[in-house]
């Protein structure tokens, strides 16, 4: 079986202080074939660090997005001194806004990725981990809103190859779970509008930490995909230290089995490689 990980954060994310090598050295301890770099970039709420203006900190930690040239530097130096050992791939997460389109489509032009994953971690440059953007909302306003800026996005922006943690809100509802019935139209719309542009969804294995009452996405999202049509999906556990790394892949694997998908993907220069689970 061919093991990956593929939603992974390092030092270059500003919620992690994992070094990159580190993270590779580990990663082939854990056996495991593939590793996918996902650091962060929030454009509308973080700075680039060319960007000209101070950065700002936030809990000791720079509140900045990734540094682009010293993430592909020391990347391209790790993948040549571990190739045979182990395949690495250049990625990002883009958490994007539509307001904020134009710097990701910027900033995918400036250098090779293999992969990007695509999230809506705030809605209007309000974070959802903060509770900033559900303040003063209805649990239907807020899980709406950031649906409908999902589909907006899917709807406008193609340089991207799997949607991450599909249903994030849920992770950072006080109120407990939405009912899909009531936001399926849009989650369908979301995954038919994917579908069509050969783009694909991830299952994130972070929900066991988040400690999450159903899988990330949940099996209704995943169920919906596969009645759609849905066949590209990415496994990734959303790693940002040691711990995390690898976590709960045979499961995962076991998991997306029983739904009755029977691949999944990893990427390379942007393109789906298909194995089987």
């Amino acid at each position: 079986m061919y093991r990956c990980d593929y939603h992974v954060h390092t030092e270059f994310s500003d919620d992690s202080v994992y070094p990159m090598e580190n993270v590779v050295q580990d990663a082939i301890r854990l056996g495991l074939d593939e590793l996918c770099f996902t650091d962060h970039v929030d454009y509308g709420i973080k700075d680039d660090w060319d960007s000209g203006v101070t950065i700002r900190y936030r809990d000791g930690a720079p509140y900045a997005n990734v540094d682009y040239p010293r993430y592909v530097d020391l990347f391209s130096v790790l993948k040549e001194k571990y190739a045979g050992q182990i395949s690495l791939k250049l990625g990002l997460e883009f958490g994007m806004q539509c307001h904020t389109i134009p710097q990701y489509e910027s900033l995918f032009a400036r250098y090779p990725f293999d992969f990007i994953l695509l999230s809506v971690h705030q809605v209007d440059d309000q974070e959802l981990w903060t509770q900033d953007y559900q303040a003063g909302k209805t649990p239907q306003a807020y899980n709406e809103g950031y649906y409908r800026e999902l589909l907006h996005l899917v709807q406008r922006y193609h340089a991207y190859s799997v949607l991450a943690h599909l249903d994030l809100i849920t992770r950072y509802d006080r109120q407990g779970p939405y009912p899909l019935e009531k936001i399926q139209p849009i989650v369908a719309e979301i995954l038919r509008t994917a579908i069509v542009d050969g783009k694909g969804i991830e299952f994130n294995t972070s929900f066991h930490r988040y400690g999450l009452r159903d899988t990330t996405p949940s099996v209704e999202i995943l169920r919906l995909y596969r009645d759609l049509g849905g066949k590209i999906i990415t496994i990734g556990s959303d790693s940002h230290a040691p711990s995390h790394l690898g976590a709960y892949m045979e499961e995962a694997i076991g998991f997306l089995k029983g739904l009755g998908f029977t691949e999944f993907c990893t990427y390379e220069k942007m393109r789906p490689i298909f194995h089987k689970l």
